[in-house]
């Protein structure tokens, strides 16, 4: 996941604790702002419907729904770089 601050790459297994911060720009992760479920446009700025409104969405929350952002993404986008790079190969001209 990238933090949502400075965009520093963040590795996680998953599972980001409440006082976690970025090891460069030292904001919280596990915060509204770093949630795959943080929608500006949904109620609450949430789209999960069972999640509790929380003010501060830059700071260190409890919700139990949280999900780090892009943490899937990452992983797919290596995945479409390691394609990428194989049919560049492939189709190199000599």
């Amino acid at each position: 996941m990238k933090c949502y601050k400075c965009g520093y790459d963040i590795i996680t297994d998953g599972k980001v604790f409440r006082q976690e911060t970025c090891p460069k720009c030292k904001s919280y992760i596990h915060c509204c702002l770093n949630c795959r479920f943080y929608d500006v446009l949904a109620h609450h700025q949430c789209r999960e419907p069972q999640a509790r409104w929380v003010k501060e969405k830059d700071s260190a929350n409890f919700c139990s729904y949280f999900e780090p952002s892009g943490a899937q993404k990452s992983v797919s986008t290596a995945k479409t770089n390691e394609a990428k790079r194989k049919l560049e190969e492939l189709f190199k001209k000599k």
